[in-house]
C-alpha cells in the first residue's frame, strides 16, 4: 500500500524506519507547506517497507512518499 503526500510542501521530519509496523492512522512523516506543518498519516496498518523520501526533500501533491507492507 503507497502512502501519499496530500499537499506539495517539503519533507520536514520522518517519524518512522523501514521494518517499523504502524497502526492505522499513526503519522509517519511531517511535511512543511507554507509555513505550515501537515502530517502524513498511514492509510492502514501495516509495516514500513520502503521509504521514498529523504528529510529536506520536495515533494508534489500525490507523489508516493512511503509503502506499507
Amino acid at each position: 500500500m503507497e502512502i501519499p503526500s496530500p499537499v506539495m510542501g517539503v519533507v520536514k521530519e520522518i517519524l518512522v524506519a523501514p521494518g517499523e509496523a504502524v497502526a492505522e492512522g499513526q503519522e509517519v512523516m511531517i511535511l512543511e507547506s507554507m509555513k505550515m506543518e501537515i502530517p502524513v498519516e498511514a492509510p492502514a496498518a501495516g509495516v514500513v517497507a520502503e521509504l521514498l523520501v529523504e528529510t529536506g526533500a520536495q515533494v508534489e501533491e500525490n507523489q508516493v512518499l512511503a509503502r506499507l507492507g
